[in-house]
Order: C-alpha cells, then sequence, then structure tokens
C-alpha cells in the first residue's frame, strides 16, 4: 500500500495523538522494534528492524545482560532506519503466565441520569475488583454495560436507569518476570510507557472488525510461547499463555538428530512441514551434526522423518490450546473462527493441522499495511510489533497502563471520564 492507511472504527477516523510511537516487541527468538509517526488519522512507519533475541526463556528474562544487548542492537537498528531517537516505548508482554481477570460493577441510579461521575465511579470499583493475588494488572477495560434490564449497552452516559452495571476484563501476570522484563528495556535509557499481552496486540493488527464482533479466537505462535486470545462483541473476553513455541520444534530436531541448534533451525525453516502432505520439493534432506565438519558427516534423512519430528510438537501444542480452551468454556462460545499468527505459523501445513485439531476455520493474520512498512515487515512475525504501534497510537494512556487511570482520574476531572469512556467503547 503506497499511501498512509486510514483506521476506520465505526466508519469513522479515529484521532491519532501526533508524535513519534515507538513498539517493542521481545520475544524468546527475536526482537522486533517498529518506529512511527502518528497524525491527525494517519500513521507512518518510519524505521523497524528484527533482530535475534538473548537471553529470554518462554518469553521470561534469563540473562539481563544478554537481553538488554539484543534490545540495545534491535532499537538502534529501527532508529537509524527512522533517522530518530526513541526515549518511550510500548511494549508486548507474555511473561509471567498471563490470565484473564473478570469483575462486574454495580450502582443503584433510583432514576437519576447517568452523569460522568456516575460512571467514574462505577468504573473504578469495576477496576478495583479486577484483582488476583500474586498477580499484576496490565491491562483493563469494560466490556459491557448493563442498563437496568437492557444488555449491550455501548454507552450509558445521558441515560436514566435505576441501576447500572458493568463488566470488566483485565489480564494479569506474576509480578517479577513483568519487572525483569521490564529493567531490561529500562537498562536500554527507554521508558516503558505501557504494557499489553501480546496475542491482544497482535489481534489488533491482524483481525477485521466483523472478527472481533462475531467472535474469532488469535493463537499467537513464538518462538518460546504460544498465547491465546478471544474476542467477542469487538472486546477480549480471554486470556492464556502455553509455554511452547516454535523453539521446541528446533530442540526436538536437534534433540532428535544431534544436529546443532542452528542447523536444526536452518533445516526446519527451509524443509520443514507441519503434515506429510505438505512437504513438497526433495524427498531427502542433509543436516550437519554436532562436532563434525565437511559433506561427508552430514546427515541425509528422508524428509518425511524430518516432517513427523515437527507434527508431534505442533500436534501437543494445538492440543494444548484446544484443552485450555474448553477449560475456558470459550472453545465453542467464540465461533468457529481462528486466526494464527506469529513467526512459528509459518511452516508449511500448519494452518491445515490447526484446523483439524482445533475444528475451526483457521485463516494466517498477517499485520495492515502502513505506509513505510516494508513487505519483509509485514508477515505474521511482525504482527505483534505493528499491534503495538497502533495501540500506542490510538489507545488512552490509561489503558495501556491502569496505573495511571487513577491518577489521571484525579488530575483531569470529569471532562477524563467522557473521553476515556468513549475510547474505551470505540
Amino acid at each position: 500500500m503506497n499511501q498512509t492507511l486510514r483506521l476506520r472504527v465505526n466508519n469513522e477516523i479515529p484521532a491519532y495523538r501526533t508524535g513519534l510511537v515507538a513498539a517493542l516487541d521481545v520475544g524468546t527468538s527475536k526482537i522486533v522494534c517498529v518506529i512511527g509517526q502518528a497524525e491527525s488519522g494517519t500513521l507512518k512507519v518510519l524505521g523497524s528492524a528484527l533482530r535475534e533475541s538473548g537471553g529470554l526463556r518462554a518469553g521470561t528474562v534469563t540473562s539481563l545482560e544478554d537481553a538488554e544487548s539484543a534490545i540495545r542492537d534491535c532499537v538502534a537498528a529501527a532508529e537509524n532506519m527512522a533517522d530518530a531517537r526513541i526515549h518511550n516505548v510500548l511494549i508486548g508482554v507474555n511473561c509471567g503466565q498471563p490470565v484473564s481477570v473478570n469483575s462486574r460493577a454495580v450502582m443503584t441510579l433510583d432514576g437519576a441520569l447517568v452523569s460522568d461521575s456516575h460512571l467514574r465511579a462505577l468504573l473504578a470499583e469495576g477496576r478495583s475488583r479486577c484483582r488476583l493475588d500474586g498477580h499484576e494488572i496490565i491491562q483493563s477495560a469494560p466490556t459491557a454495560y448493563m442498563v437496568d434490564e437492557a444488555r449491550g449497552v455501548q454507552n450509558p452516559s445521558g441515560m436514566f436507569c435505576q441501576r447500572i452495571g458493568v463488566a470488566m476484563h483485565a489480564v494479569a501476570v506474576k509480578p517479577s518476570p513483568l519487572a525483569n522484563l521490564k529493567l531490561a528495556v529500562e537498562r536500554c535509557h527507554l521508558n516503558v510507557v505501557g504494557s499489553l499481552f501480546g496475542a491482544y496486540a497482535s489481534a489488533m493488527a491482524t483481525l477485521s472488525d466483523d472478527e472481533k464482533q462475531i467472535g474469532a479466537t488469535v493463537i499467537d505462535m513464538g518462538g518460546g510461547t504460544t498465547s491465546i486470545a478471544v474476542f467477542q462483541e469487538g472486546h477480549l473476553v480471554h486470556a492464556d499463555v502455553v509455554p511452547l513455541g516454535g523453539l521446541a520444534v528446533t530442540n526436538d530436531i536437534a534433540r532428535t538428530l544431534a544436529a546443532p541448534l542452528s542447523a536444526a533451525e536452518r533445516t526446519k525453516t527451509l524443509y520443514g512441514a507441519a503434515l506429510g502432505e505438505m512437504e513438497g520439493g526433495t524427498d531427502v534432506v542433509s543436516l550437519a551434526q554436532m562436532g563434525e565438519e565437511g559433506e561427508d558427516a552430514m546427515l541425509r534423512l528422508p524428509r518425511s522423518m524430518l516432517t513427523r519430528i515437527i507434527q508431534a510438537r505442533l500436534e501437543e501444542i494445538f492440543g494444548e490450546v484446544q484443552t485450555r480452551l474448553r477449560a475456558s468454556g470459550f472453545d465453542v462460545a467464540a465461533g468457529r473462527r481462528l486466526v494464527l499468527t506469529g513467526g512459528a505459523c509459518q511452516l508449511a501445513g500448519t494452518r491445515e493441522l490447526a484446523a483439524r485439531i482445533l475444528g475451526k476455520q483457521v485463516r494466517i493474520g498477517r499485520p495492515q499495511a502502513f505506509a513505510g512498512l516494508a513487505a519483509s515487515s509485514a508477515g505474521p512475525d511482525y504482527a505483534t510489533a505493528i499491534g503495538l504501534l497502533m495501540a500506542g497510537a490510538l489507545l488512552p494512556p490509561e489503558i495501556l497502563n491502569p496505573e495511571l487511570a487513577v491518577e489521571t482520574a484525579a488530575n483531569k476531572g470529569q471532562g477524563w471520564l467522557s473521553q476515556l469512556t468513549g475510547r474505551w467503547l470505540k
């Protein structure tokens, strides 16, 4: 797309905050940094970079030094391309075992007109109930309003009612892994202005409005984790993470065939498939062996053997996803639409295998195109970063960082709630 993309919500062009917006997706196998320029009604990508990650396992920091070095390298590359220096970033979070937290709050008005002060108190009560022992809330938002007996009210402001209620959904993570992730970023002289659940960010970049409204499940397959985000009626209603990803497939190949990890990753990428009927090409592949050099030391194996190793692990991952969806009740409730995204979903046959195991209609989710975004940066592995960029340009700071909500309400007074509620509803 050569022209700057204009995002539309309910046929309206949303108001972007102006200025630089930076997104950082720190994953187990890769780090992506995207820098954009937000203007009124438009968002343009100025620079992007993808680098190999380090110091993380299953999305959790295991070496601050290695993680810091990888983040610095990626951010510097994006800054050079953008010809700009960034200080504030929005990060994606898959560490700390993300889980959903739901709450409800009700207020009696006895026929009064719903005002900003009523909604402020109602949302504050709903937010205060979004708590889980030993966890920290990284994002929260209302999913539905109830006015007397009417459910699904979009904006209750200015309506008469006896009782008003709100249903809230939040994503909570364990605080220590989140603190370590933020520390690794802040050691690069960057300020973390907000955080979002990784699969939610990916959904922002890949789901259509109809998919969000009717119901869809997003499966974000990263290197160390596979994240789950379920949408209904335009809102995130369930979040979960399976601690397995593409690196588990690479490790299986390396262990089973006694190959170096780099050679196993290369062979998986070039010749791997998730289903036997998707193999194609040559029937025999060559694979280097650990501690050996030369062509004579190469292991030559049927491509079908490589496929069997890959398929076994992917079946385990999708099976665990199915188990968790069934346990949550969203396996059927979210409908039959499933969107696969993330770097690990790009192997041939992954879509077909997911459809077979999960019993859903599956498509590969690629982020929306933006002016300035290179074609090489428009694949599923960039979905989280692009979604974070969109969130940084569109969502109010109180959504990106729940800790700001109370402070903002106190400082800005009544006008804050009208603006915040309107943006939440959009």
